[in-house]
């Protein structure tokens, strides 16, 4: 681990009028991907990337430098460089109403390992093979299969000029099973991940008759896809299960509420204190701690040193805030929480979500169903995409019709498209039950960033693709 506090002195305070904001950034990455796809190895990742980097703001410009060999002399590089890059940019045309937010926090540590005793990647080779094998006899009749382990263990320590000094590990661990039968519509497949905060000898490293249970629920499910029927197109009253409401409520509302694409000229844009959704709905993006337990993706201080705290993005319907880095929660005179952070060491901070929450309301899910006549109860987000204007379309891997009040036959792939507020708006239910998303989800804004998505079930209107 490379010690920064060696270069505190190499902070400048001041360039001419304006005062200089720095930072200096250690962070490791360790990663391990095995994939095993019909009992051969696909994938077999186990890396490790660390570095160092330094940004500086002055005169309303930002400066950055990273090196991929940390190391005393590297580290002073980067601060002298990101301060050069600063300085340069702001001589030739400032911004002098530019300013940030500033913090007085102090110093932090939070490991989230558990001290557990690390397992080769020869014995995890062995459980995926042990497991393959017991699906193939007892489910022979599958067309392919695929099992993935996955695991990141993000390191950071953070040095700031306004006197933060933050140490933090946060490991994720992923177990996902695909399964895929052929039949006259073509191969149907279904999947699922288990997994969470933690490590992978934390979650798996059990007997492999304890995964019965969940083998057996995904082959079900798949039989049941293969027999499945096509959706209808259109717009229908639907219910959005937790975790592909979570999923879209993240993409396609809180990106367009993220200050820096607000700047951009997203949605949100000019709307806060305005009515964007039905009153039933609330989101707040959780930065640690929800109902007493740890977040998937706990962030107790970003990647600017800014303490992470619950920020409330839509109250009952009404847009109350947007998420910022230091920069932005100057420029909209709004408090900064703590939402800037950085995938690896040569990445910049952006302004990212860290655990997004469509509260829970009062209905019971049962009810729910109960008052569709016609529609479709949907579940597992696949691959979409959304933009700042609100638009989103998503694939929908599992769902189940709807027919006077009652589950009915299972539902083939579809997708779901419309605009985010819009649909926010028709939500005329919202389930007493919560969940968190367990698929591991890595935002894809600019640079990959993990993080936690979750919500109750909502009842709305939504387009429908057919089959």
């Amino acid at each position: 681990m490379l010690d920064l506090h060696s270069l505190k002195s190499e902070f400048s305070t001041t360039s001419g009028i304006y005062r200089i904001y720095s930072e200096i950034r250690y962070q490791q990455n360790r990663k391990i991907l095995l994939t095993l796809n019909n009992g051969e190895l696909e994938t077999n990742t186990n890396e490790t990337t660390r570095g160092v980097s330094s940004r500086s703001f002055t005169g309303g410009y930002w400066g950055f430098s990273s090196y991929s060999n940390p190391s005393k002399d590297s580290a002073v590089s980067t601060v002298r460089e990101s301060m050069r890059n600063a300085k340069f940019l702001a001589g030739r045309s400032n911004k002098s109403d530019a300013t940030l937010a500033y913090s007085q926090f102090g110093k932090f540590e939070k490991s989230y390992l558990s001290g557990k005793s690390s397992v080769s990647t020869a014995i995890w080779l062995e459980f995926l093979k042990f497991l393959d094998a017991r699906i193939v006899k007892k489910y022979p009749d599958l067309k392919s299969r695929k099992l993935t382990l996955h695991s990141l263990d993000i390191e950071k320590h953070l040095l700031t000029s306004d006197g933060q000094d933050i140490h933090t590990t946060v490991p994720r661990a992923h177990f996902t099973i695909s399964m895929t039968k052929q039949t006259k519509h073509g191969p149907i497949s279904f999947q699922d991940t288990r997994g969470g905060l933690g490590q992978l000898q934390d979650h798996f490293l059990v007997l492999p008759e304890s995964f019965d249970d969940w083998i057996d629920e995904i082959y079900n499910m798949t039989i049941r896809k293969a027999d499945g029927v096509a959706a209808t197109a259109g717009p229908h009253d639907v219910i959005l299960s937790p975790d592909l409401a979570g999923i879209v409520v993240h993409e396609a509302v809180g990106h367009a509420a993220e200050a820096d694409l607000v700047l951009a000229g997203s949605v949100a844009e000019s709307q806060i204190e305005r009515i964007v959704a039905s009153p039933l709905i609330t989101l707040i993006d959780y930065a640690h701690t929800y109902d007493g337990n740890t977040c998937p993706q706990p962030v107790h201080v970003d990647d600017e040193g800014i303490p992470a705290e619950n920020t409330t993005i839509i109250q009952k319907g009404v847009l109350k805030s947007y998420m910022n880095n230091r920069e932005t929660a100057a420029y909209f005179e709004q408090k900064p929480t703590g939402h800037a952070r950085a995938f690896t060491h040569a990445d910049e901070p952006l302004i990212r979500m860290r655990n997004t929450i469509v509260m829970p309301g009062e209905s019971k899910i049962e009810n729910m169903i109960e008052s569709i006549e016609n529609g479709y109860y949907l579940m597992k987000a696949g691959k979409g995409q959304a933009d700042t204007t609100g638009e989103f379309m998503f694939a929908v891997g599992t769902g189940f019709e709807i027919k006077d009040g009652k589950i009915g036959r299972v539902l083939r792939d579809t997708s779901i498209s419309g605009l985010a507020f819009d649909v926010l708006k028709s939500v005329t239910m919202v389930s007493d039950e919560f969940k968190w998303d367990t698929s591991g989800y890595y935002c894809t804004k600019k640079q990959l960033m993990p993080v936690g998505v979750g919500s109750a079930s909502i009842k709305c209107r939504v387009r429908v693709g057919g089959g």
